[in-house]
């Protein structure tokens, strides 16, 4: 799930999740502060209010699973995802409000809170984990930026950016390495451990124009490890800057989405 799953994606989350963009600025060219550029990305990534629907496929060597869902986005810190197929997994739903972040299986009828031991776990059994899902702007504030490289090619620029964890930061990983596009589409994310050993890794795989501007259309995760196992987010439909309401983004409405 890409808007925001996932890349987000998908930050949906991409992470995800989710796929889609606002941005206010025009071009990269002129904020070439490496910081400045990194939360351009995440704001076309989330935008300001978003709709979307997507599809996620798990793809594992000898299965693969599809889910199809539903995605809502507010502001930096507020998301509501919600699966629609198939029927067995319809009504799950994970909501993440600032920190914290929900769970609830219709099966069981149970909103679960996620406790921080368990945010490096798989997100709805995909190569998206619960923390890419709840901490997608992490990056923003809890790293150093730095500029390390920039290529012009199919017509735009794409500046790579080395970020630092600062020494008191609150996040696994020992550096991410991001390449942003000059219409702020983010077109890769990489994730490095502690002894500098590449990780997982997050492409776009296709960005289109939808809803009016450019967005990642299509976002893959997988680990480096295994690179025949991935998750691919891709965005159906979109929606910008449309009116919520705050009570969507509730434990009632994660339960009863009628309510």
């Amino acid at each position: 799930m890409i808007k925001n799953f996932l890349p987000e994606f998908f930050r949906l989350g991409i992470i995800l999740i989710s796929l889609i963009g606002y941005s206010t600025f025009t071009h990269a060219e002129q904020f070439l502060d490496p910081k400045v550029l990194i939360r351009a990305a995440m704001d076309h990534w989330r935008g300001v209010t978003s709709y979307s629907e997507m599809t996620m496929v798990v793809h594992r060597s000898d299965w693969q699973r599809r889910m199809s869902m539903q995605a809502w986005t507010m502001g930096e810190k507020t998301s509501l995802v919600r699966v629609t197929e198939p029927k067995r997994d319809a009504g799950n739903g994970t909501l993440i409000k600032d920190q914290n972040m929900w769970s609830y299986s219709p099966k069981v009828n149970r909103i679960l809170k996620v406790p921080s031991s368990m945010m490096s776990q798989s997100w709805l059994g995909s190569d998206f984990s619960n923390k890419d899902i709840s901490k997608s702007t992490d990056i923003i504030d809890q790293y150093e930026h730095s500029l390390i490289g920039n290529e012009e090619k199919d017509g735009h620029m794409f500046y790579t950016i080395e970020s630092i964890p600062h020494e008191d930061a609150a996040v696994v990983w020992g550096k991410e390495v991001v390449i942003v596009r000059d219409d702020f589409v983010l077109i890769r994310q990489e994730f490095w451990d502690q002894d500098n050993i590449l990780i997982k890794e997050m492409n776009a795989l296709e960005v289109a124009e939808m809803g009016g501007r450019s967005v990642a259309r299509r976002i893959r995760m997988n680990k480096v490890e295994t690179p025949d196992e991935w998750t691919e987010m891709s965005v159906q439909k979109v929606e910008f800057d449309i009116e919520l309401n705050d009570s969507l983004f509730s434990l009632s409405s994660l339960r009863n989405p009628r309510q």
